[in-house]
């Protein structure tokens, strides 16, 4: 489900006729599926992709709320295509202040959830709330990571912009709970505020404590590169990601403008944002990071 804000943004828009997906009805959804599954085919580098559910906004006594989601991706639609696509790991998405969030959470981890997805900022809560310490704990037992975004956000709508900072994480940190904080807490446009050195003080104190690279090459998050790619420490809690479908814009700045030009040639986004980061000599161990802290067994 998406809200007709959403459906009628300019990002949307934009994915929508550059990947050339027609309509917003399950005739898109299937396109949508199929060149999902062509994407991750063509991107050899990748054994499989983590497909992402999105929970609905709740409110503070645990109810949905509709009225201000602008998009729901189900735990079901996600197990099933999971089930379908070999390549597709389930990402599951929880609310925390669902009355059955724990529930919920143990039903995807007997379904296969290799991850639980939060959006703070559209999902509407906030991480350091002691209503998310049971979900935490759970989680810990489980033994599930915790991706969830921080920094600011352009793609979707804001409804929390106080919950940017990767600092409200840390109540999950002490309870056991594994975290890959997306997008290493950078801004997403020149005037927001840059949350990147709360992530690195917390990658360089917490063990378990990772940041993701996805959305890393567009314009306003590229920047982050010098910080994250130049310290050793830093190079050893990235994790990689995509964020597709969002486009990849190459980053002159890292990787001079005649690659740029070159793998902006590139059609298969995913296989671009690879190429890209190849291109930054990210080494073997951050290509195998992200199945270590999945814990998904090896390829054979």
């Amino acid at each position: 489900m998406m809200s007709q804000k959403l459906l009628n943004s300019i990002a949307f828009r934009f994915m929508q006729r550059r990947l050339k997906l027609p309509g917003q009805d399950e005739a898109t959804e299937r396109a949508l599926e199929a060149k999902l599954a062509e994407t991750i085919d063509g991107t050899e580098k990748l054994d499989a992709a983590v497909v992402l559910a999105f929970d609905a906004v709740h409110d503070e006594d645990g109810r949905m709320d509709l009225e201000n989601t602008h998009l729901y991706v189900t735990n079901d639609y996600v197990i099933e295509l999971a089930g379908r696509h070999p390549k597709m790991l389930f990402g599951a998405s929880v609310h925390p202040y669902r009355k059955d969030a724990v529930a919920e959470l143990e039903r995807c981890a007997k379904a296969g959830a290799v991850l639980i997805k939060w959006l703070p900022l559209t999902q509407d809560f906030n991480p350091a709330d002691s209503r998310c310490f049971p979900f935490y704990e759970a989680l810990a037992h489980f033994k599930i990571p915790l991706l969830s975004h921080t920094g600011f956000e352009q793609s979707l709508p804001t409804i929390r912009p106080d919950v940017a900072d990767p600092m409200l994480l840390k109540p999950a940190i002490e309870r056991g709970v594994t975290i890959i904080a997306a997008h290493c807490g950078t801004k997403s446009a020149p005037w927001n505020e840059d949350f990147l050195p709360n992530w690195a003080r917390l990658a360089r104190e917490q063990e378990h404590f990772y940041g993701d690279t996805s959305a890393l090459n567009l314009p306003t998050r590229s920047y982050a590169y010098k910080t994250v790619t130049k310290d050793a420490l830093l190079r050893s809690k990235l994790v990689h990601g995509s964020d597709w479908p969002i486009i990849p814009v190459p980053p002159a700045t890292s990787i001079g403008v005649r690659e740029g030009w070159k793998l902006w040639k590139e059609n298969n986004w995913m296989r671009r944002d690879v190429l890209i980061k190849e291109k930054l000599d990210l080494d073997d161990e951050y290509w195998q990071r992200g199945a270590k802290i999945l814990r998904l067994p090896r390829p054979v």
